[in-house]
């Protein structure tokens, strides 16, 4: 009996666990089905007429997350489909209502600052990565100061700088001779999102922000700077404070990019340099705010963070994007060398001759390239607002509370066929001013109506409002990315330089085959790997 008790008794506080164990799976079970069960009665038997209509959903609190993680558009385009313009969906929690077309756009992008607000939904995300007191870290008045003082930087005289430091940075990178070894034979292969994202951050730092800034670029810095751009990762708008992996990253990452920005603002101030010319640190150290404060050292580290990171993104995704369009269009390659030929000139020796800022406008097919890849492969897919006081929706019987916070698609307008004939067709002569008969049924429908576009200054100059036009790869408004027109220029001129002395050709030989986005962070981008063959033209 001893030893049947000492068998027995173990025996039973095992059964006894693993009872405790059903018992609490159980519980969990029937609870979860309960909110789902709740969840979905809810939805069907309690409707306010006064609220826009919610998305259908099983799972409370995750509600639409992931259906609109995977892919935003498809998830606009098919919701729009069922609920009209204006739906309200659950993300991550939150009652999201999205407000789609021009007059969603105009409605929230364009919205007053007594009635929505941009700062209170990204700087959870932004504040981490570019630091203490800029951009959505501040109020909105001294934002208006900020991109005032930055847009020093962004002149027509900055930028007819800019495109031979930009030329000399994209010969560098893609020579036989650079120290990368990826382009030392006259052919190859290359995943272009890695290989775009690391050629842009050269020609942003060199061009936005220096020399002196862009020797600092080795690949600890460059190490740096992708950490950082990890911060941007969608859960951080819930949890920028989890002691996460990516977020310690980020953190380091941030604190060492500072900390070498405010020792070149040292080292100036303590050696008393003399200024040197369309120099961004030069300029932020001379501003002031309206206040006759001067900007601090930090604030000035942080900006630049901030300025980087502005010039590099949007370029990184859009650059990459047009050469693998271009990759499946040889003969538009083809078009783009000729058009170079035909306006820039050649020299004895056959070769382009040098391209100039004052060339960009005389390229219409370079610049075509560029908008109708922003047009179908916008960096941000949606922009989002808390609203701060009920507003009601024109032409609707709707009053979005202050509980929700609303989400602009400009992309979605971007893609609808009433705008945009055949929109999923990436096809720059659409853009032509005077397309031929080939071409005509493509032409943008708000050109064809020549829609004049309203504009305002928010305190740092004059931007457009957005109110009428379905292209708004940029935004519109105050929160208007002021870095738009350095965006143009930098990726002309990097398409022009390469396209010079590269072709790119589509590895598995399908014309229109193309990777898909990854929609995983803040800005949208290819999918990695994304890979082209590429040979070097031969010289004349």
């Amino acid at each position: 009996m001893g030893v049947l008790n000492e068998i027995s008794s173990p025996l039973s506080a095992y059964l006894s666990t693993a009872s405790t164990f059903q018992i609490v799976g159980l519980g969990l079970a029937t609870f979860i089905a309960a909110s789902i069960f709740i969840n979905v009665l809810r939805q069907v038997l309690v409707k306010n007429p006064n609220e826009p209509p919610i998305v259908f959903h099983w799972v409370p609190l995750i509600g639409s997350t992931i259906t609109y993680g995977i892919d935003p558009y498809n998830f606009f385009f098919a919701c729009r489909e069922k609920y009209g313009d204006v739906f309200t969906f659950i993300l991550l929690g939150k009652k999201t209502t999205v407000c789609l077309g021009t007059k969603g756009s105009d409605f929230i992008l364009n919205g007053k600052l007594r009635d929505v607000n941009a700062e209170e939904v990204y700087t959870p995300l932004t504040t981490p990565v570019f630091g203490k007191d800029v951009v959505y870290d501040c109020p909105n008045a001294k934002l208006m100061e900020q991109k005032k003082f930055v847009k020093f930087g962004l002149t027509t005289s900055a930028f007819r700088s800019y495109v031979g430091l930009i030329n000399n940075e994209v010969k560098s990178f893609f020579s036989k001779d650079n120290s990368n070894k990826k382009f030392a034979s006259s052919s190859g292969t290359v995943n272009l999102p890695p290989v775009m994202a690391e050629l842009t951050i050269y020609t942003a730092s060199r061009s936005l922000q220096g020399k002196e800034v862009r020797e600092r670029f080795d690949s600890t810095f460059a190490d740096l700077y992708h950490y950082l751009d990890m911060g941007f990762s969608p859960i951080n708008f819930m949890l920028p404070w989890a002691p996460l992996p990516h977020n310690r990253k980020r953190d380091y990452a941030q604190k060492k990019m500072a900390e070498t920005y405010m020792s070149i603002v040292k080292q100036r101030r303590e050696e008393k340099a003399e200024e040197r010319e369309e120099d961004m640190i030069w300029n932020l150290m001379n501003c002031t705010y309206k206040d006759g404060k001067p900007i601090p050292d930090h604030e000035i580290a942080h900006m630049m963070i901030a300025l980087l990171m502005a010039g590099q993104h949007s370029s990184s995704s859009t650059i990459t994007w047009i050469f693998l369009r271009l990759a499946t269009r040889p003969e538009v390659q083809d078009e783009l060398l000729q058009e170079q030929k035909d306006i820039l000139g050649v020299n004895e020796d056959g070769s382009i001759k040098n391209l100039a800022y004052d060339d960009l406008s005389r390229l219409p097919l370079h610049a075509q390239v560029v908008k109708e890849t922003l047009r179908l492969h916008a960096p941000i897919h949606s922009v989002m607002r808390r609203v701060k006081q009920p507003l009601a929706v024109e032409g609707t019987p709707y009053v979005i509370p202050t509980t929700h916070t609303l989400l602009a698609a400009p992309g979605v307008t971007s893609r609808t066929p009433d705008y945009f004939p055949e929109p999923m067709l990436w096809e720059p002569h659409r853009w032509d001013e005077s397309p031929s008969e080939k071409y005509t049924h493509l032409s943008p429908a708000h050109l064809k109506e020549g829609v004049a576009e309203e504009t305002e200054d928010y305190g740092y100059g004059l931007v457009s409002k957005g109110a009428a036009s379905p292209y708004l790869p940029f935004g519109a408004g105050r929160h208007r990315c002021i870095g738009e027109q350095f965006a143009y220029v930098q990726l002309q001129t990097i398409l022009a330089i390469l396209i010079r002395d590269m072709k790119f050709f589509n590895v598995k030989g399908k014309e229109g085959e193309l990777v898909g986005t990854d929609y995983s962070s803040l800005f949208s981008r290819p999918l990695s790997p994304a890979v082209v063959r590429w040979e070097r033209r031969e010289k004349s």
